[in-house]
């Protein structure tokens, strides 16, 4: 039987909700300091930062070059070198940090597909719902959001799966220490498709003309979203179930679209607001379904005796 969820502390769970504001409100972060930095400069340099000088700080986690190579390619050079060309006028800050979500469908399914693992009728009606909300912002594209940035995140999202794919092997690993040492290899694709891509005079004119801001969002990239972010993160799954940590993902796209729609001024229309309650809806129940029949069963029990 599932073990019942454990309430965290009231500091402790601030302390979650803070890094989901981080990590949803990173989308307007990108946002900025794509108005400088092209797409995959800003990504290589955000991961460059995110290595040194914390490579200094945090030892070698202990798993193969192999697999931080794995991970550092699909993270760095696929989800955000994706992710930040497809912001780079493509999708909303808002639409992107919800669609990017779809990497919890693909992680179930390159899962069953590689190890066999079985996918469960409810994740089926999960993910059912969730595509109709994709589907709902394909009938919406428009000049703010393509078709083609919806397909970037979608890959993204993919790689995104890929990533977890390759970590689960390593479950033991401190997650802080492997994103450090995975993130030299992201640098290397990012720097080698940056020059084919954008070219290095487009590379040195965009760190030429970054202003502060500029540099403050590829540091809260690297320190804020990497660094802080998954520390925390690792620290609370350390401390406490999953299944009482876990929930707390759900908040991620929600900043992400309070934050763009107040700092941006982000257009939240009907439809996109249906569109983001059918993903919303596919991921609560891909998450909460089994917690919540798990509960059901241990009140059934307890009434039982």
């Amino acid at each position: 039987m599932t073990p019942a969820p454990v309430s965290l502390p009231l500091r402790h769970a601030l302390l979650a909700v803070v890094v989901m504001a981080v990590w949803g409100s990173n989308f307007v972060v990108i946002r900025v300091g794509l108005d400088h930095l092209p797409p995959l400069t800003f990504a290589a340099l955000r991961f460059a930062l995110a290595f040194f000088p914390a490579m200094l700080l945090v030892s070698r986690p202990n798993v193969s070059w192999r697999n931080l190579a794995g991970y550092g390619v699909l993270i760095g050079g696929g989800q955000f070198g994706l992710l930040f060309i497809a912001m780079n006028g493509h999708i909303t800050p808002a639409l992107a940090s919800l669609v990017v979500q779809m990497q919890v469908f693909f992680t179930i399914g390159l899962a069953a597909v590689l190890s066999g693992e079985r996918v469960r009728p409810f994740q089926f009606v999960a993910l059912a719902i969730a595509v109709s909300g994709i589907a709902l912002i394909i009938l919406n594209t428009d000049t703010m959001t393509t078709p083609a940035g919806l397909a970037l995140v979608l890959a993204a999202a993919l790689c995104w799966a890929g990533g977890n794919i390759v970590v689960r092997s390593s479950p033991k690993a401190d997650m802080l220490s492997y994103v450090v040492w995975a993130s030299p290899f992201s640098v290397a694709p990012l720097i080698a498709a940056a020059l084919m891509l954008e070219g290095p005079a487009a590379m040195a004119a965009g760190i030429a003309n970054a202003t502060p801001a500029t540099w403050a969002a590829v540091l809260w990239q690297a320190v804020g979203n990497t660094l802080f972010g998954y520390a925390v993160w690792g620290w609370l799954l350390s401390r406490y179930p999953v299944a009482s940590v876990a929930p707390m993902s759900l908040l991620v796209p929600l900043f992400g679209i309070a934050a763009s729609a107040a700092f941006l001024g982000e257009p939240l229309q009907a439809w996109k607001l249906e569109a983001m309650a059918l993903v919303l809806l596919g991921l609560f129940i891909n998450l909460m379904w089994p917690r919540m029949l798990a509960a059901l069963r241990r009140r059934e029990a307890t009434n039982a005796t």
